[in-house]
């Protein structure tokens, strides 16, 4: 298969005013934590498509339940370890007076999902409540660094044959504008399936061949009958975080979440499998004090997450560590392949 990597695209979700973006980078496995913070509050919504989920605070986010607003999401490493990191942005918040006002105390409400690295490196290093403190104490409005960072760190693609055939994965981000409104989109990418570009269908990073070389498209090989690896339920996710400055209300947002997921199954194949447990959440500012409509925001939604996944395969280097119990494994990078 010929490859040449397609450019990044541009944009970041912190284009989205009142976002702010922090990573924490654990080097020692490696993994990591995102947060994505609303100083002001933030409508919000949530779609699970992933049958093998790990979330945090995910209940208040339906349409039906009393908050309307959350201060941050946290995305995280370490499998259900890593929602520890989600205690760590609340006492950050706390101490910034950030939270709901239950006249007693200030509540942030921080919903958060994780993803499964643990199979990159030593699985007992994992994130925690420090690293969720130090990833708020990072954020800023600038453009997030994107590849092997926060929630990216550990993140693997292309597993169906096995994650010694598999790609390194990542964090991405990207965002779109249309009549003076923004959507922006951040995704941490550790997908079971392949990268797919979706203006050109060709597979970015994804499943290798047998000798490691070249890209194998896991679509057409599973289509042909080639042998699948047994793999464990829930050690594949893709999470991430759709926001908007738009005028939207709770039940928009969760419209919002759910046509993210049109975005991933454009950039990602296959998805939404029972082994991946793929979340999007969904932020309104209001910032922007208006509305193009439900249409042109669920397709700009759609758009900023597919160009999130790609970015997060394009920014990505290759990774060796140590792997038990195999031994040394080698995450090539869809930059190594070019």
């Amino acid at each position: 298969m010929t490859f040449s990597a397609p450019r990044r695209r541009a944009g970041s979700i912190t284009d989205v005013a009142g976002i702010e973006v922090g990573h924490d980078t654990d080097t020692r496995r490696p993994t990591g934590c995102t947060v994505i913070i609303a100083r002001d509050g933030a409508v919000a919504g949530v779609d699970v498509r992933g049958a093998a989920p790990g979330t945090r605070e995910t209940d208040l986010l339906a349409p039906g339940n009393l908050v309307q607003k959350v201060h941050a999401i946290m995305l995280a490493g370490g499998s259900a370890w890593g929602l520890d990191a989600a205690s760590g942005a609340m006492q950050w918040l706390e101490a910034q007076g950030v939270g709901l006002d239950v006249k007693v105390a200030r509540v942030p409400l921080v919903p958060g999902a994780v993803l499964f690295d643990l199979m990159v490196g030593d699985a007992s290093i994992r994130p925690d409540a420090q690293s969720g403190w130090r990833a708020c104490a990072a954020a800023s409005t600038k453009a997030p660094a994107q590849g092997n960072v926060g929630a990216g760190s550990g993140a693997a693609v292309g597993k169906l044959f096995g994650i010694e055939r598999a790609m390194k994965g990542g964090i991405g981000t990207a965002s779109v504008t249309v009549g003076g409104v923004t959507v922006g989109a951040l995704v941490a990418c550790n997908a079971l399936g392949d990268v797919v570009d979706p203006d050109t269908g060709q597979v970015v990073a994804g499943a290798r061949t047998a000798n490691g070389r070249k890209l194998l498209d896991s679509r057409k090989a599973i289509l042909r009958g080639d042998l699948l690896k047994p793999l464990l339920a829930g050690t594949n996710t893709t999470i991430g975080v759709i926001a908007t400055d738009a005028l939207i209300t709770k039940v928009q947002a969760q419209r919002l979440a759910q046509m993210g997921h049109d975005g991933l199954a454009r950039s990602i194949n296959p998805v939404h499998t029972m082994l991946d447990g793929d979340t999007i959440f969904a932020l309104g500012t209001g910032r922007a004090g208006k509305s193009p409509g439900m249409m042109v925001l669920c397709t700009m939604a759609a758009e900023a997450t597919a160009r999130a996944v790609v970015n997060a395969a394009l920014a990505a280097r290759g990774l060796t560590v140590q792997h038990t119990p195999s031994g040394t494994l080698t995450l090539p990078a869809a930059i190594d392949l070019a």
